[in-house]
C-alpha cells in the first residue's frame, strides 16, 4: 500500500509539477546530489504567521537519511555555492524527523519569497552511493495569513486579488452580454461588409470571456485546497492562445490588403484573401511563430496563469514578435494615412491603429513597466492591465465596425488604398 502511494505521488509530481502551494511529490537523493539540493518551489511570504507544513511517507527512511528541508529568501548567486555552503546558508532548516510537521515563517515587513530545497546525508557526499535510494514520498502545504491574521491563505502573495478580479470580471462580462447581445445578434444575421469581422471579434471575445471563467474556477479551488482546477488553468490559457492567434490574423489579414468576405466563397473559410505570395507568407508566419511561442512559454512556465512575466527566451521571443508586428502594422497604416486627403476615412485608419497597437503592445508595455514595481506586484500588475487593455481594444474595433455611417463611407471606396477589401452589397440591404 506504501508503495502504491509513493508511486501516485510521483505520478501526481510528473502530471502537475511543483507550481501550486499544496505540492506532492517526491524526494529524491539523486537529484539532490546531482543539483546540490533538490529544488522544491517557491512561495511569496508577507506579514506574520505564514506557515508551511509537511507530511512524509516514511518517516523511519527520513531519519536514516537524516533529510532536511532548506528555505532561502534570496537566490541571487546561488549557483555559485559550493554544495557546503548551499546547505549551510540557508536562512531556515527543518529537519525531517516526524510524520507530520507545521513550521512558522519569520515575520517580515515587505513580502518576500522563500525557496524551498531539499538535502540528505548524501547530497554532498563525493563518494558513490552504494545501491539504489529510495525515494521518499511528501506533501508540502505552504499558507499565508488571511485577514484575520490566521494562516488560512492558500495564495502566494503575488496571486492575492486575482480571485476577486476575475469574479468582478465574469460579473462584468455577464451584464454587457445582457445589454448588447441583441444588437450584436442582429447586425451578426444582417450579414454585410462587416459580417466576418463581427463574427471574428465575437469570437475572440467569447474566448476571452471563457479564459476568465475557467481561470476563476481553477482559483476558486485554489483558495479551498492550494492546487486548484489544472485542467480549468489549462482550458484558460488555450483559450486565451487561441484569441491571441485569431486577434493575430485578423488584425494582419485587414491591414495587408485582404479579404473578408461571406459571399461566394465557401462559408466554412472565415477568412479568405487574396493577396500576393509575399503578404500571404508574412501573415502565416506571423501566425504560425506566435503559436509556436506561445506553446514553448507554455511548457517552460508551467505555472497556470495566461500572462506570464517573461523571463524565459520563449517569453522574450514573444515580447519582440508582438513589438515587431506592431511595427509592421504602424508602416502599411502610416503609408495609407499620409496620402489619405479624407479626414473620414483618416479616422477610420486612425481609430483602427488605436484598437491595434493596443492590442498588441500592451503585453509588451507592462511588461517593461513591471520591472519599477515590487516582486509581488509584478504579475497582479501584468495580468490585470493586459486583460482590460485588451478589452479596451476589443470594444474600439466593435465601435469602429458597427459604426454604419463611417464603415460604409470607407468600405465602398477603391480597395486600392484601403487596407482591406470588403464584399460589397447594396445600401438598402442594411
Amino acid at each position: 500500500m506504501r508503495s502504491f502511494s509513493v508511486l501516485l505521488l510521483a505520478l501526481l509530481h510528473w502530471v502537475f509539477p511543483a507550481a501550486g502551494k499544496t505540492i506532492s511529490g517526491l524526494f529524491r537523493s539523486e537529484t539532490a546530489r546531482e543539483n546540490n539540493g533538490q529544488y522544491i518551489t517557491r512561495f511569496l511570504y508577507h506579514g506574520e504567521n505564514g506557515l508551511m507544513a509537511y507530511r512524509l511517507e516514511n518517516v523511519p527512511l527520513a531519519v536514516q537519511k537524516e533529510a532536511k528541508l532548506l528555505l532561502f529568501q534570496g537566490m541571487e548567486g546561488f549557483d555559485n555555492l559550493s554544495c557546503l555552503e548551499r546547505v549551510s546558508g540557508a536562512q531556515l532548516t527543518i529537519t525531517l524527523s516526524s510524520e507530520e510537521h507545521n513550521e512558522t515563517i519569520p515575520w517580515q515587513v515587505n513580502p518576500k519569497t522563500w525557496h524551498v530545497m531539499y538535502a540528505d546525508r548524501y547530497t554532498c557526499q563525493e563518494e558513490e552511493i552504494d545501491g539504489g535510494m529510495e525515494s521518499l514520498g511528501f506533501q508540502i502545504i505552504m499558507l499565508n495569513p488571511d485577514s484575520a491574521g490566521n494562516p488560512l491563505d492558500h495564495f502566494s502573495a503575488e496571486e492575492a486579488g486575482l480571485h476577486s478580479f476575475y469574479f468582478m470580471l465574469i460579473l462584468a462580462y455577464f451584464v454587457a452580454t445582457c445589454i448588447y447581445v441583441q444588437p450584436l445578434w442582429q447586425a451578426l444575421n444582417k450579414g454585410g461588409p462587416m459580417h466576418t469581422v463581427l463574427k471574428v471579434l465575437s469570437t475572440a471575445l467569447l474566448l476571452q470571456g471563457l479564459s476568465v471563467l475557467f481561470n476563476y474556477i481553477h482559483m476558486a479551488r485554489y483558495a479551498r485546497d492550494g492546487v486548484g482546477a489544472p485542467l480549468m488553468g489549462n482550458l484558460a490559457e488555450l483559450c486565451d492562445m487561441v484569441a491571441q492567434v485569431q486577434m493575430l490574423y485578423m488584425l494582419l489579414s485587414l491591414c495587408m490588403g485582404w479579404t473578408l468576405s461571406r459571399g461566394r466563397k465557401s462559408q466554412s473559410k472565415l477568412l479568405q484573401w487574396d493577396s500576393s505570395p509575399a503578404s500571404t507568407a508574412l501573415a502565416l508566419g506571423g501566425v504560425i511563430t506566435q503559436g509556436a511561442l506561445l506553446i514553448w512559454e507554455q511548457f517552460e512556465d508551467t505555472e497556470h496563469h495566461s500572462y506570464h512575466a517573461h523571463r524565459s527566451l520563449a517569453g522574450l521571443l514573444l515580447m519582440a514578435l508582438r513589438v515587431a508586428l506592431a511595427l509592421v502594422l504602424a508602416s502599411v497604416l502610416y503609408q495609407i494615412i499620409s496620402v489619405e486627403r479624407s479626414t473620414l476615412k483618416r479616422d477610420f485608419y486612425l481609430s483602427f491603429a488605436k484598437g491595434c497597437f493596443l492590442w498588441f503592445l500592451c503585453h509588451p508595455t507592462l511588461v517593461f513597466l513591471s520591472v519599477i514595481f515590487n516582486e509581488h506586484q509584478k504579475e497582479k500588475i501584468i495580468t490585470i492591465g493586459v486583460i482590460l487593455c485588451q478589452s479596451i481594444s476589443v470594444v474600439i474595433l466593435y465601435r469602429l465596425f458597427l459604426s454604419r455611417s463611417l464603415y460604409w463611407e470607407v468600405s465602398s471606396l477603391s480597395s486600392v488604398t484601403l487596407p482591406l477589401t470588403m464584399s460589397r452589397g447594396p445600401r438598402g440591404h442594411y
